[in-house]
């Protein structure tokens, strides 16, 4: 059942896999505005040196904070969630953040073969988070991850309703289930908020007793859950509905026909406050 929180969120990517965040935001929250913060100048998140695009985080998510004054932070993004939710809420402890990790313990606790998969980027694959969550969720499982270089991209495309060759999917699907017990994966945990847009395509090539675990409605209620329990700042503020990006994409007006299902009239551009 739809919540009757109201509020103002702020949801954050680095592109336009978080619109499937939104999408499951506005089916839980229907009162809420959801103001969209798309940090496309450093798109692809995955292929960044950490340390780097940590702090390039938390001081955009910040200096965003300053300007819009949302309720509460979405960070639709697991790469971003990984590596700077805990800084982020270490530097505003003011403002909740709700993140999106991959659904590692959802895997496990419907996989019966006993052997998952994550499919994400390389940089989400390969930090300390995901072992973590292994060990403390899944300790009874095997975890095979792949790190996919180009489906973030793909889906972009996708978004924007390009068609893109199945084969070049397959390949990328082959880099998690030709992997030593590959053949056993029976649920496999979406890493990146990008691939809501690719999971037909992936099922399309895949074994077909495989689930695929997109964790966007479970970030919809624990929002849901946030709200319901929070003083707004302002009641009678206006609850908007804005999408900004870092950098403008050569094809907005493409783009702003995508974005209109997600409750998006017009692309702007982000441009922050100085420090």
């Amino acid at each position: 059942m739809p919540s009757q929180a109201e509020g103002r969120l702020l949801a954050f990517d680095s592109g336009i896999g978080g619109l499937g965040v939104v999408a499951a935001l506005r089916r839980h929250l229907p009162l809420a505005g959801i103001d969209y913060l798309a940090d496309t100048a450093l798109f692809p998140y995955g292929e960044q040196d950490d340390a780097v695009l940590s702090r390039h985080i938390v001081t955009l998510i910040d200096r965003a904070i300053e300007t819009l004054q949302p309720d509460a932070v979405v960070i639709a993004c697991n790469t971003a969630s990984t590596l700077a939710l805990t800084a982020l809420r270490e530097k505003r402890p003011d403002i909740p953040f709700i993140g999106c990790v991959p659904a590692v313990r959802w895997a496990a606790r419907i996989s019966q073969s006993r052997v998952i998969g994550l499919l994400a980027t390389r940089a989400t694959v390969r930090r300390p988070y995901v072992a973590a969550l292994h060990e403390q969720y899944a300790p009874d499982c095997t975890l095979v991850a792949y790190g996919a270089r180009y489906l973030a991209d793909y889906a972009e495309a996708v978004f924007r309703g390009e068609t893109i060759d199945p084969e070049l999917i397959r390949q990328e699907a082959m880099g998690l289930f030709g992997q030593p017990d590959g053949e056993r994966i029976d649920a496999v945990a979406l890493g990146c908020t990008h691939y809501t847009f690719l999971v037909d395509a992936l099922r399309a090539v895949s074994p077909p007793h495989v689930a695929w675990l997109d964790p966007a409605n479970a970030v919809a209620r624990q929002t849901a859950t946030v709200l319901e329990g929070r003083a707004f700042k302002d009641i009678s503020r206006e609850k908007t509905n804005r999408v900004w990006f870092t950098a403008l994409p050569q094809d907005s007006a493409l783009l702003e026909e995508h974005l209109l299902p997600f409750g998006y009239s017009h692309v702007g551009l982000w441009k922050p406050p100085h420090s």
